[in-house]
């Protein structure tokens, strides 16, 4: 079997290719750290013994790095134990799993339980991400398995059953039923998912509820919600959509950015609730200030006309006191069957109703997950088509910053978005088409143990002329200094995920994802929810330019013959000590070599670039140049020089971020990837790319678009440029 480059960006491309084969589909999910569920159920069956995950293991480094690592004193008297030795006759689920099944332990991820009981409200939803055929008794192995959507594809996570104890109770979440584990389990999935339980401190239900689902979030404001926000929620759990709510807290979160047309920014400072527990306020009315709540139901009284909102605490208690609450006068106007059909209970268990009055007056957001972009608002079900694209953003080279930052903003990846026809709605005369962008960067809560936190992130959309329609190029500095944005989203904000809907001309128009400030390095997907015939592109490369041959073929042979010997062949050391020579202007037999460039600075090709050269440029596999090798070589370089000089404006290199211009005018076209990997790759300390580098750089690509290998054409330039030769075999 050929030899497979291991990393980040082969890793990519090999999942590409599991993608059009249908790995990470909900029929195919991918296998989380390369484990099947069956295969190893079946092997710990054979061999009697119960599975043990090398991967997530039963210690402190799977608790946390910091308030629950190795120093930390809570850790220090919790012992893991599997269900058995906890409790007599343990089951997986017990009676159907139930939002009541959720309460809250020791970690401050109320959030990410909330989701869950909005997830028990939709079964078919539910059974997709916890597999029902699992238990205690028939086939036990001590392996259990849970399903989560991962940055655009769908993952199975695999976890043996060992739960955190202390004194024999459930440290972390725990259902209301003493032997019922399907919650707790399903947290420790997704506790792997992310590398620590404490990586699931702080964060927003909706990264849950997506995570659940693939879907898509909207978020309204209680000040700013739309007068039929009723309805919209109504709709919402009639559609299946997941639902959330908060309020503000004291504490300040989340950073916005807010961009004026004048480019000047402002900040301002968003109380948001999600927030560890220690910020965490009870009000007099029972409610909790920076926390978060599901929404299980909302309803409408009939001969009152009241609307009602039932919500539920994680903590499973702590509930609110005032109007239609559990022992509220209010539920004696209510004939026993309405109570039924309420399923109203008089008890502590975390859920209770409220007016939909005092849910506005006393909320501050609510966050709806819809499996469709389906605008709540309207009574009619779409068709979406959905595209997905993976991004980076590299320091150097696509890590750009947004438009407040002209000279690097360009440089941000770009993607183009074609709308061919407007929405079919016959009771609306405007001339639009509606699509949803969701930007979402990627492993950011995995890596806070490393020290990582969000980026403060968005996006903005411009318009492309007529003229410019079909053209694949990025488009330059030029084009974002004299023309607006025609739509962005509504601030840069340190979530996880941006999402905005919009209504746009048919045409075409390109998408600048960043983070709000240059040179931060980072992964991220970009969603597009597009409603009716519109479609997505991305950039291809075309192919490269061909050289001029010399006319000075006969002189040429002659001083090649000089250094090449009988044999008319040069090695890695006498290719080195001609380039060498020349850009150091040495006289000699060397003058019809010379580069006309005075000021050329550079330390020369190293031993190891010029057999780069040789092993890429080396079409007969002697390990040499011949003449005609030789020739076409120099040719390019003496083309690339004069590339080098333009943009070598201050005699230090050139600078990274204007490396995909000197590329473009070499005449190679690459996508963004391939951009991010050349400037990890050559660039120095100071971003800067010199000349030595600048020309192996070239050398490969040119060689790599002239080459037939297994690899697409893409996939072999990026194995390439990211992996040594001695690594490629």
């Amino acid at each position: 079997m050929p030899y497979t480059p291991s990393g980040f960006f082969c890793d990519r491309l090999i999942r590409e290719r599991e993608r059009r084969d249908g790995e990470g589909s909900l029929n195919k999910p991918l296998r989380f750290n390369g484990q099947d569920y069956n295969t190893l159920r079946q092997e710990f069956l054979q061999r009697k013994t119960l599975f043990e995950d090398e991967t997530f293991p039963a210690t402190v480094e799977s608790l946390g790095f910091k308030e629950l690592g190795h120093k930390s004193n809570k850790v220090k008297n919790i012992v893991w134990k599997r269900p058995k030795e906890i409790c007599e006759n343990p089951q997986f689920i017990v009676g159907g799993a139930s939002r009541t099944d959720i309460c809250q332990g020791d970690l401050g991820d109320c959030w990410l339980l909330a989701a869950i009981a909005c997830l028990t409200l939709n079964e078919k939803l539910l059974y997709r991400v916890v597999p029902p055929d699992q238990s205690f008794s028939e086939g036990y192995g001590g392996i259990f398995h849970f399903q989560f959507w991962r940055y655009g594809d769908w993952v199975d996570v695999i976890i043996d059953d060992r739960i955190p104890t202390f004194n024999n109770q459930l440290v972390f979440t725990k259902s209301a039923e003493r032997n019922e584990f399907w919650s707790a389990l399903l947290e420790k999935a997704y506790a792997k998912l992310h590398g620590s339980y404490e990586a699931l401190k702080g964060g927003n239900t909706t990264e849950a509820m997506e995570d659940f689902t693939g879907g898509v979030t909207e978020f309204y404001e209680m000040k700013e919600a739309p007068k039929e926000l009723y309805k919209i929620m109504k709709k919402a759990l009639e559609r299946g959509s997941l639902m959330g709510c908060s309020i503000d807290s004291c504490w300040c979160l989340h950073i916005y950015f807010i961009l004026s047309p004048s480019n000047f920014h402002y900040l301002f400072f968003n109380l948001q609730s999600l927030v560890p527990a220690r910020f965490e306020t009870r009000t007099v009315t029972g409610l909790v200030k920076g926390h978060a709540y599901s929404v299980t139901a909302v309803e409408e009284h009939k001969e009152s006309k009241v609307r009602l909102v039932r919500l539920r605490n994680p903590w499973g208690q702590v509930e609110w006191n005032g109007p239609w609450s559990d022992n509220s006068k209010e539920w004696a106007t209510l004939s026993k069957a309405e109570k039924e059909k309420l399923q109203h209970q008089s008890a502590e268990d975390g859920e209770f109703w409220m007016s939909f009055e005092d849910f506005k007056k006393n909320y501050t957001k609510i966050e709806i997950c819809n499996l469709t972009p389906d605008a709540l608002e309207d009574d009619k079900i779409h068709k979406w088509t959905v595209s997905v694209n993976e991004g980076r953003w590299v320091r150097g080279c696509s890590a750009g910053g947004c438009r407040n930052y002209p000279d690097t903003f360009w440089t941000n990846p770009q993607y183009r978005l074609r709308l061919l026809e407007e929405d079919d709605d016959p009771e609306d005369n405007e001339v639009a088409c509606t699509f949803v962008v969701a930007l979402m960067q990627k492993n950011r809560r995995k890596e806070r143990k490393m020290g990582a936190n969000l980026f403060t992130i968005g996006f903005a959309i411009y318009e492309v002329s007529t003229s410019m329609h079909g053209n694949k190029q990025h488009m330059q500095k030029d084009f974002f200094l004299f023309n607006s944005s025609k739509a962005r989203c509504k601030s840069y904000i340190n979530l996880r995920e941006v999402t905005q809907r919009f209504r746009l001309s048919p045409g075409e128009y390109v998408i600048v994802p960043s983070t709000y400030e240059p040179h931060q390095e980072g992964e991220f997907i970009l969603r597009f929810f597009i409603l009716m015939l519109c479609g997505s592109m991305t950039p291809q490369p075309a192919p490269a330019s061909a050289g001029e041959e010399s006319e000075e073929d006969q002189q040429f042979r002659t001083i090649f013959q000089e250094i090449g010997g009988e044999d008319m062949e040069i090695t890695a050391n006498e290719l080195r000590n001609v380039l060498n020579r020349v850009i150091t202007k040495r006289k000699s037999m060397f003058s019809l070599f010379t580069f006309p460039d005075k000021d050329l600075k550079t330390e020369g090709f190293s031993l190891e670039s010029c057999r780069s050269m040789i092993a890429l440029m080396d079409m007969d596999g002697t390990g040499r140049l011949n003449l005609q090798e030789f020739r076409h070589l120099w040719n390019k370089i003496k083309q690339w020089q004069g590339i080098f000089k333009h943009y070598n404006t201050d005699q230090s290199g050139i600078n990274s971020y204007e490396m995909r211009n000197a590329v473009n005018d070499a005449g190679f076209r690459l996508n963004n990837q391939l951009y991010d990997i050349i400037t990890m790759r050559y660039a120095n300390e100071s971003m800067n790319i010199d000349f030595d580098s600048f020309i192996s750089c070239l050398v490969r690509l040119e060689a790599m678009f002239s080459k037939s290998v297994r690899w697409k054409r893409q996939e072999w330039i990026t194995i390439n440029h990211y992996v040594p030769e001695d690594d490629i075999q």
